[in-house]
């Protein structure tokens, strides 16, 4: 990833633009903190079913070109939203969905995946208040309802990631997580702008942890849209929105600006449904 801005106590990022007539857009948008309020256990958020309206609408206008990209895996990703027929990619590009497709996702060595799960629970475990998030072949660390512990969970995850064959260590917003090395939300956002629907539009993606940087500089390089969630600095992001609820309020504004714009993408099968 590119080195980031020096952070500034004057950083002022201006609101995302809205498409101009006839312009192509492909969406790609984080989940926990940018559509959705972070919880103190992941596993207990809920998601409003008019937000799934919303984003099957915009994925209809967008000729199927809008993605979910997450650190939660697919499955965790189908339970919340319905099992939606949208792109959704899940452990920060390792298991993808295109399209409403097949699931792709890497062969893995089941016992250096093993090895992770036993090391990283038994770490939770010693450390106590830190909460371990299974995700089958990664693993997360959160101390949401302990954040003084992140200096000792940081300095602990760290050097155990050190003796984890395989496997990096990618800091969060109070999370240490733990996923196969090779593979960070840039480069998913890149493979997917290879392929259809998203290949030929200009990318747009949103996002607020350090695990979206990645995307940004991806999207940036390709000429494309950043909008950091929130006012965590230093950031690759070029716009900005406060929170999730302002989050929601611009894409419903995006999908009236498509609505009243040309209507190429109307062909797309995502448009009928």
């Amino acid at each position: 990833m590119h080195a980031m801005p020096p952070s500034s106590a004057e950083d002022r990022l201006p609101p995302p633009p809205l498409p101009s007539p006839g312009e192509r857009w492909a969406l790609f948008l984080d989940v926990d903190g940018s559509l959705l309020e972070f919880a103190d256990d992941p596993a207990a958020v809920i998601v409003d079913p008019g937000l799934c309206a919303t984003l099957d609408r915009l994925h209809a206008a967008l000729g199927g070109a809008l993605a979910l990209v997450s650190g939660r895996a697919l499955a965790d990703l189908a339970r919340l939203f319905g099992d939606p027929g949208w792109t959704l990619i899940g452990l920060h590009g390792l298991e993808r969905r295109i399209d409403g497709g097949a699931v792709q996702r890497p062969a893995l060595d089941a016992a250096a995946v093993e090895r992770m799960r036993r090391e990283t629970a038994a770490l939770a475990a010693r450390l106590g208040q830190v909460q371990w998030e299974d995700k089958g072949v990664a693993a997360a660390l959160h101390c949401r309802r302990a954040p003084a512990m992140l200096p000792s969970l940081r300095a602990a995850a760290e050097a155990l990631a050190r003796r984890l064959p395989g496997y990096e260590l990618q800091p969060g917003n109070l999370v240490m997580e733990f996923k196969p090395a090779g593979m960070d939300k840039g480069r998913a956002v890149q493979d997917l702008l290879a392929v259809p629907p998203f290949a030929g539009r200009r990318p747009v993606y949103v996002g607020d942890d350090l695990t979206d940087e990645h995307a940004f500089a991806a999207v940036n390089a390709a000429g494309g849209i950043s909008v950091r969630v929130g006012d965590r600095t230093p950031s690759h992001a070029l716009f900005t929105l406060p929170h999730p609820a302002a989050v929601q309020a611009w894409l419903n504004a995006l999908l009236d600006a498509l609505n009243r714009g040309a209507p190429p993408d109307a062909t797309h099968p995502a448009a009928s449904r």
